[in-house]
């Protein structure tokens, strides 16, 4: 029988300058997770190293790597080992002068059941991906493990109701979102609560809009890559499907979120919440569309 529940863990962490020191944390940090009960866990955006993205430097593709590659063999043996399912972050070389920003979905048997590219690239001040990632072309997909139907988005994505929507259709029970996202230190006196709370809000709605649970993964610390750097606001956390925050870690610390999922809930969610029933799919044709004058 298909499992009616299953736990989350999410790795909210500290990255160093050290790529392996880095990887031996989130290491330590999955089976801390999987100790405490944990099926699903789930790393933040990027973590294997510090975020490179506040500047361009051609030197920083040396960071990425394949997939499968050394994170997916090492993250897959932990995986194997604890009998666990990990949404792991890469920064992916596809081909020499491709590269994605992407998430592996390694199964329980230690494989890779699925592979998410990043399809939203950002390009803002000190988060200038566009230089380094290609845009993703997996489109929106759902991935069966052992332990769930499961989709990965990926930090900039979370803004858009379409990938979260499409997600959904496909048949995820719960979106996971990995994350590096936070404050530029000047800003965040006079827009620091609200930034952080439209970040957490627009992910809320989408667990509402598709009755899924909804869970983001970022991490902490200051990181000085270019001007003041980033001060990344952690504040991961697992909302249900009616929009409920039911777990969510802190802002500046190192920890491990554990979160329950009930699938009965979820089910019980979208009975008296009908919002796929009542799709008007045949008059969303306009949404394919970059703009719309009509």
């Amino acid at each position: 029988m298909p499992a009616t529940s299953f736990t989350i863990g999410l790795v909210q962490m500290r990255m160093t300058a050290d790529p392996a020191q880095n990887l031996a944390t989130a290491e330590r940090l999955v089976r801390e997770a999987a100790r405490d009960g944990a099926t699903v866990v789930c790393l933040p955006e990027l973590f294997r190293s510090q975020y490179f993205c506040q500047t361009e430097d051609h030197s920083r593709f040396d960071l990425a790597e394949p997939v499968p590659g050394p994170t997916t063999e090492a993250l897959g043996a932990i995986a194997k080992e604890k009998g666990i399912v990990v949404v792991a972050p890469v920064f992916e070389k596809r081909a020499p002068g491709v590269y994605h920003n992407s998430a592996a979905i390694l199964d329980a048997d230690g494989s890779i059941a699925g592979l998410y590219r990043k399809m939203h690239i950002p390009d803002d001040p000190l988060y200038l991906e566009k230089f380094y990632f290609a845009p993703g072309d997996t489109g929106f997909r759902a991935f069966d493990t052992r332990h769930a139907r499961i989709g990965a988005l990926i930090c900039w994505d979370q803004w858009f109701p379409e990938g979260a929507r499409l997600t959904a259709l496909a048949g995820a029970t719960v979106l996971f979102y990995p994350t590096a996202i936070g404050w530029h230190p000047s800003e965040k006196a006079r827009h620091g609560d609200a930034q952080a709370s439209a970040w957490q809000t627009v992910q809320r709605a989408h667990a509402i809009a598709n009755g899924v649970y909804v869970a983001a993964c970022n991490r902490v610390g200051l990181e000085v890559g270019a001007g003041e750097g980033i001060e990344f606001w952690g504040g991961s956390f697992v909302a249900d499907p009616f929009g409920v925050v039911i777990a969510e870690a802190s802002r500046d610390r190192e920890e491990v979120l554990l979160a329950r999922c009930d699938l009965g809930w979820l089910e019980k969610v979208r009975r008296h919440w009908p919002f796929f029933r009542d799709r008007r799919v045949d008059a969303y044709g306009q949404i394919a569309q970059r703009w719309s004058d009509r």
